[in-house]
């Protein structure tokens, strides 16, 4: 069930499967508010949005984990791409190195700053109206219970309702501001639903990459 959503979390326009309201299993229904949130329009458009505004910012953020990925290399003396307990250890006795990287992890804190700040704008703006999404849904298919799939054993398809919870939101919310203003303070909510869309979204990067991988044709060794 995740699976399907995640792959439609990267999707600007959420392609949205009706179901009849009596698919709900006796009133009993599952939605993922983060899921939600990452397949819908205003979310998917707002973050191009920033990821265009920040272009320069974006580069020079990847500039500095490339550099904080190298001195950190230094470390994986066994060159498994890992740092164990042991080579962790090294590094931490190794006090100049590690002043390098704890510098270098400033400026990515502070440069990245700026592009989190703007996308957690974007999604206390949906938050805003998530309840009155989610409660449309409820009234138009007579749910009385709803659960995150977090605290379900097993669930179907059929009494999931995040996708209807995206149609809603996008109906409410077509379109959201990436502008932060001036001396705004995002909720403490927002910050963590953030983090929750933002593994999301990366979830589902992950496995679009796996399936164009494995969709790639494989190249016919060439013979002498």
């Amino acid at each position: 069930m995740k699976t399907r959503i995640l792959a439609a979390a990267l999707v600007a326009s959420t392609v949205v499967c009706a179901m009849p309201a009596a698919a709900q299993v006796n009133g009993v229904a599952v939605t993922d508010p983060a899921i939600a949130l990452a397949g819908s329009q205003a979310l998917q458009t707002g973050f191009s949005q920033i990821a265009t505004t920040f272009a320069s910012v974006r580069t020079q953020l990847e500039t500095l984990q490339t550099q904080r990925a190298g001195l950190v290399r230094q470390f994986d003396t066994n060159n498994d791409g890992q740092i164990s307990d042991t080579e962790e250890a090294a590094a931490q006795a190794n006090t100049a190195a590690m002043q390098q990287i704890q510098g270098v992890e400033a400026q990515i804190n502070q440069v990245q700053q700026p592009i989190a700040a703007a996308r957690v704008y974007v999604v206390e703006q949906l938050l805003m109206q998530y309840n009155t999404a989610l409660q449309q849904v409820v009234s138009q298919n007579n749910v009385q219970l709803v659960l995150n799939p977090s605290s379900v054993v097993y669930l179907g398809n059929s009494v999931d309702i995040t996708d209807k919870v995206t149609a809603a939101l996008n109906t409410l919310v077509p379109a959201v501001s990436t502008a932060v203003p001036a001396g705004w303070q995002p909720q403490r909510q927002s910050v963590a639903v953030y983090q929750e869309v933002s593994d999301v979204l990366l979830a589902a990067a992950q496995q679009q990459a796996a399936a164009q991988q494995q969709a790639a044709p494989t190249q016919p060794v060439q013979g002498r």
